[in-house]
């Protein structure tokens, strides 16, 4: 095994479990999540929201969230939140690296992105506007729809991310008998987009 070398960061994680990956472009794969604690971005319909104070949650040295990791078989790691671009994550992802991990981000796009990724699903929020760059940086846009004016949100989006971003829409869960339907359409109007489904939720998947 390849010996990594650490500086001396810790953040804040609010869990850390190995499941499959419920959504988007890699839905199905087995995957190793790193949930980050810390978000200000202050989603009414978030499904984590014990995530978002970060005093709550301990820290951990970016040397045991890899050795975490290492502990499972997947090649595949989704760091996500809370918002975990509130943070550097940049020793976190050489790390990652370095020990053999394909790595994703999910994020607002609300802060600076920090590290290299393998795949940036970028998820823009109402409450928060995302900074400019990460329109160019984003492999997958991931709008989640939870009224009927969101398709036109969605679609100012889609207008600033680069030519080979992949385009979701993903209903907001307590609404997704209501917009379902809706997105069954308007996908089949607009197939540049495609339906995410949060498949985890679907199958009682934790």
């Amino acid at each position: 095994m390849t010996e990594i070398a650490f500086e001396t960061q810790s953040l804040p994680v609010m869990e850390a479990f190995y499941t499959l990956q419920g959504e988007g472009f890699h839905a199905g794969k087995a995957a190793y999540f790193i949930r980050i604690a810390g978000c200000d971005v202050g989603c009414h319909w978030c499904d984590v929201k014990e995530s978002w104070d970060a005093l709550n949650h301990p820290l951990h040295k970016v040397e045991n969230i890899v050795k975490g990791a290492q502990e499972y078989r997947s090649a595949l790691v989704v760091v996500t939140g809370g918002e975990p671009l509130m943070y550097d994550l940049s020793e976190l992802c050489t790390g990652l690296k370095q020990a053999g991990f394909d790595i994703n981000l999910e994020t607002s796009g609300a802060y600076p992105v920090t590290g290299t990724w393998d795949w940036i699903c970028f998820s823009p929020k109402k409450f928060k506007q995302p900074l400019p760059e990460i329109y160019q940086k984003a492999h997958e846009l991931k709008v989640v729809i939870f009224h009927p004016n969101d398709f036109k949100w969605a679609e100012q989006h889609a207008k600033l991310v680069n030519k080979d971003c992949k385009l979701y829409l993903q209903p907001e869960w307590s609404k997704a008998e209501q917009t379902m339907s809706l997105i069954v359409d308007y996908v089949k109007t607009n197939p540049e987009w495609q339906m995410s489904l949060q498949t985890h939720k679907y199958l009682n998947i934790p």
